[in-house]
């Protein structure tokens, strides 16, 4: 019986499905996006997100338990190095997924998932659109589009020794 068996299996074993969820963590701490079918973006960060939470906690026994998991020194040392001090104040939510279409061979759901923390893209428009506090109901101003529409005039009337357009 399947009673409260609720995650995702893949349609592996257990042992594959652990190595291949290890794998892609490893992966995703290490070039922080990663390029995945939507089902095993949404077990990874059930199985990513509570490795990266321990790397808050900087101490021998945190450390174990996640190298115990990932078996990769390098990713062990990336997580608690680099990405412990940018995830320091955030309360969870360390991954986010991106839709990008469907595989042309066989039509899977296709995503990325990356850190939150690493997208500078998105960062910049976040802190763009919190800059901005103040809402105006008022148009743009219509002498500044009129200036736009004759910048051939505008630079005559600037210069008087260009030839004036006829």
């Amino acid at each position: 019986m399947r009673h409260n068996k609720k995650f995702n299996h893949l349609g592996r074993k257990k042992a594959h499905r652990d190595s291949m969820l290890a794998n892609m963590t490893v992966s995703l701490i290490l070039h922080k996006r990663i390029h995945t079918t939507l089902a095993k973006a949404k077990a990874l960060r059930i199985y990513a997100e509570p490795l990266i939470n321990r790397a808050k906690e900087d101490n021998t026994s945190n450390r174990r338990l996640v190298f115990s998991y990932l078996q990769s020194k390098e990713a062990v040392k990336e997580l608690f190095g680099p990405i412990s001090e940018k995830i320091a104040n955030r309360p969870g939510g360390y991954t986010r997924i991106l839709k990008t279409g469907f595989r042309l061979g066989d039509n899977a759901k296709t995503c990325f998932i990356e850190l939150v923390d690493y997208n500078e893209a998105m960062l910049k428009d976040n802190k763009d659109a919190k800059a901005k506090t103040r809402r105006s109901r008022r148009k743009a101003a219509p002498a500044a589009e009129a200036a736009v529409e004759n910048p051939v005039e505008e630079a005559a009337k600037e210069n008087p020794e260009l030839p004036a357009a006829e």
